[in-house]
């Protein structure tokens, strides 16, 4: 089953369970198998809603070991290594590898000032540590302040081993087309615009309120994939308040996880500092709206 399995598709940006110090485990599988029952096709997993940025390297390795063991041959696991240090990238390429993930995926080299020429070298040595793993970039210059243009990506293919594909974050949304004329993999990182996306070549999208309404996204996939259009058009226009959500206060990662935490009946926990946590009445807002929204309960 595994090898029918294909980068495209519906791939929710989950959270990371987490409290007192330890990424909850048993919440972590929760959380897969929520959205795997859903249909999902894989997982954007320890990216920035996952707060794979703030995880240390022994958190990271735990996250990339459940994800392996969940996800293997039911759907695909792209593991995010990002880091503020190339050393600690690598090691979560190499945890990555061994836990049975099917990609890795990283941002550049952030808060030090970056250079194409070290971009590319940072790469490179993830890329290695990930023993021949699938490698998407995660073009997120909002938070990286390093922008993976398409002249850079070019850079990066030639010089990068493994390269398929990226996440495509970056305002510039016309961007997607040009990186799948390329061949690129090209996911879309805006989870508010889908069907728009996948118009302009998208293999499919990465994105925090995918985790909390997967039925939703993958309605929406089979039919552009079925070439309804119309359904996909009413579909695109109910993600609105999908999107509004998750996006509330600033912190979808603690929205997602206080949604998924009644969802699923399991304590998904808090962020990790400094990830902004919701107050007692911001989440008693964010509950009274999903709940409106069915996204407490699923579909029925």
């Amino acid at each position: 089953m595994k090898n029918e399995l294909k980068f495209e598709g519906v791939f929710p940006a989950n959270p990371t369970p987490f409290r007192d110090g330890n990424v909850l485990e048993n919440a972590l599988r929760e959380i897969f198998e929520d959205n795997i029952s859903h249909g999902v096709n894989g997982f954007w997993v320890a990216g920035s809603t996952g707060e794979g940025p703030v995880l240390s390297d022994s958190q990271r390795e735990t996250v990339a070991r459940i994800a392996g063991e969940t996800c293997s041959g039911r759907c695909l696991s792209i593991m995010h290594v990002g880091a503020i240090s190339t050393e600690s990238a690598v090691k979560g390429a190499s945890a990555a590898a061994k836990s049975g993930c099917d990609a890795v995926c990283c941002v550049p080299p952030f808060f030090f000032r970056s250079t194409v020429e070290t971009v590319v070298e940072h790469y490179k040595r993830v890329s290695e540590a990930a023993d021949g793993l699938p490698f998407f970039i995660y073009n997120l210059p909002q938070l990286t302040q390093v922008e993976t243009t398409p002249s850079m990506m070019e850079e990066i293919v030639d010089k990068v081993p493994n390269v398929v594909g990226l996440k495509h974050s970056a305002p510039n949304f016309q961007d997607i087309k040009i990186f799948s004329d390329m061949g690129l993999k090209c996911f879309s990182g805006n989870g508010a615009l889908p069907l728009p996306a996948l118009t302009l070549g998208a293999v499919g999208t990465v994105d925090a309120p995918l985790s909390i309404s997967p039925w939703h996204y993958v309605s929406l996939y089979k039919a552009w994939k079925n070439g309804d259009i119309s359904n996909a058009k009413k579909l695109q226009d109910g993600i609105s308040k999908i999107v509004s959500i998750t996006r509330m206060f600033d912190t979808p990662a603690h929205v997602t996880k206080i949604i998924l935490s009644e969802r699923t009946g399991v304590d998904c926990g808090i962020p990790i500092p400094p990830v902004k946590t919701l107050n007692e009445s911001e989440k008693s807002t964010v509950m009274e709206l999903a709940g409106e929204a069915g996204l407490l309960k699923g579909p029925r």
